[in-house]
């Protein structure tokens, strides 16, 4: 693919897997022996269910919708909790009640609907795989809040999950999806960010297997959306070295053929935008799918650059570049009324970074990924386009500091989670030591109030900071 990509920028930058092995409090548990097993036990079994199943013939199932005259109601079912008798029914409750209140919203910050806190308990009414997974979920999530590094709740409920899960597979039921996908979770939140392709491959091979994407509807598309900010995330900590593990064009529906790619890239936009009616919750999907796009494109570039390796994209670099530059303005510009700051100020008077208020959920991680994504694509800009216009959208810098912004005006735990990887990118464009400081004690509130682990990566800006290790985390 001659002249598709340039090379007048660095490529994967030596601090790209800097993160240590240690990685923040209750870290033990990653390193434990029986977690170890039961990670392998599940990969087996997903692949096994792959590969005996039937290629992808499935279609998704379509939203429920409301129909004429009373319905039968289903026959009620009670959620089992006498299957891990070592641990005390109590306990298991509060786990339930967390889920509900702290866990759920982590996972349902895309989704007005709220599938995850309403509809999934529901669903798990029916699927005892999917309960022992909330659960698990939801211990694990306890354990690492408290710093109980010797506490292992979550893995007896992680085991009984796993356990179940091989009927499930084999009755091709696509609802198996949502377990799947609470467990890569649950590992991702226990592990070192960079193991995060194990975590994530049988989730992939799975939404393939079903045809489940982005646009599915009901449930499973929410599943989907946070299978795909999985995804996203180990795109970004990989530096420009891997893409999505589910290719991009597996995220949406197939596509009719198109006359070009920008014919194609244009129904796309359309799928995302609904014929004109835009909302908040898809305008937010779309943010994760343009960025994933961002990374994708710095991959291929990176393996053209280092590999020779070509794509099924022929146009240039700077066509290509330029064509994703638009995309990422165009959705800005066509923001819905929700996903638009409802407080804005600049940074005088001593502030450091500007407050940007959101009043969606989505809003708050959709806008700083679009400034995460315009970083990435700065950083690549061709220099044949010469230099940059001085308007505030093609400053990287600009960008970083409303990505920073963001976080400490919007302290939803949710998108504190979805904002590691953002204020990462923009950390390390951040000179001064006051601003340095602020980034830390952002690290340290996420770690502290989600149960998330995040300090590896304030680790990783320590370094890139020219800081000694514990320079600054160490004094905050």
């Amino acid at each position: 693919m001659p002249d598709t990509f340039n090379s007048t920028t660095p490529l994967i930058e030596d601090e790209a897997f800097l993160s240590p092995g240690t990685f923040s409090s209750a870290d033990d548990y990653a390193a434990n022996p029986r977690f170890l097993e039961l990670q392998e036990e599940l990969r087996c079994v997903l692949f096994s269910a792959v590969a005996s199943l039937e290629p992808s013939t499935y279609t998704s199932p379509a939203p429920l919708q409301p129909t004429e005259g009373p319905q039968p109601r289903p026959p009620r079912q009670s959620l089992d909790f006498t299957r891990v008798r070592s641990i005390p029914k109590i306990r298991l409750i509060f786990y339930l009640k967390n889920w509900i209140t702290e866990c759920a919203p982590y996972l349902d910050k895309f989704d007005e609907s709220r599938h995850f806190g309403v509809h999934i308990p529901i669903l798990a009414q029916g699927s005892p795989a999917l309960f022992y997974a909330i659960l698990a979920f939801s211990a694990r999530q306890t354990e690492r809040k408290a710093c109980l590094d010797k506490a292992y709740d979550s893995l007896e409920l992680y085991q009984e999950s796993i356990r179940l899960l091989a009927p499930l597979l084999q009755a091709k039921d696509p609802n198996v999806l949502v377990t799947i996908c609470i467990l890569a979770v649950m590992e991702l939140m226990s592990v070192s960010p960079r193991d995060w392709r194990r975590h994530v491959e049988g989730c992939a091979a799975l939404f393939d297997l079903f045809n489940v994407n982005g646009l599915s509807g009901g449930h499973l598309q929410a599943v989907f959306w946070c299978y795909a900010r999985m995804e996203l995330c180990g795109a970004i900590i990989s530096n420009g070295a891997e893409s999505t593990v589910l290719p991009l064009d597996k995220w949406i529906p197939a596509m009719p053929q198109a006359s070009s790619k920008e014919a194609q890239e244009d129904i796309i936009r359309d799928l995302f935008c609904e014929k004109g009616h835009v909302s908040a919750d898809m305008h937010a999907n779309w943010a994760v799918y343009l960025c994933a796009k961002t990374c994708d494109l710095s991959c291929r570039r990176t393996r053209f650059l280092e590999l020779g390796e070509t794509s099924d994209d022929t146009r240039p670099f700077s066509e290509q570049w330029s064509r994703l530059w638009e995309e990422l303005q165009y959705w800005i510009e066509q923001r819905p009324p929700a996903m638009l700051p409802i407080k804005t100020t600049g940074m005088g008077s001593g502030q450091i970074f500007p407050e940007i208020l959101f009043a969606h959920w989505a809003a708050i991680s959709g806008n700083q990924l679009y400034h995460a994504a315009s970083i990435m694509m700065l950083d690549m800009r061709p220099v044949e386009r010469g230099p940059p216009p001085s308007k505030p959208h093609f400053s990287a810098i600009w960008h970083a500091r409303r990505v920073c912004g963001i976080s400490l005006t919007n302290p939803h735990s949710g998108n504190l989670i979805n904002a590691i990887q953002p204020l990462y990118i923009a950390g390390k464009l951040l000179s001064h030591h006051s601003e340095h400081v602020e980034v830390a004690k952002l690290f340290k509130i996420i770690e502290r109030t989600t149960g998330w682990g995040a300090l590896w990566r304030l680790k990783d800006l320590e370094r890139a900071w020219g800081y000694e290790p514990g320079e600054i985390s160490g004094v905050i």
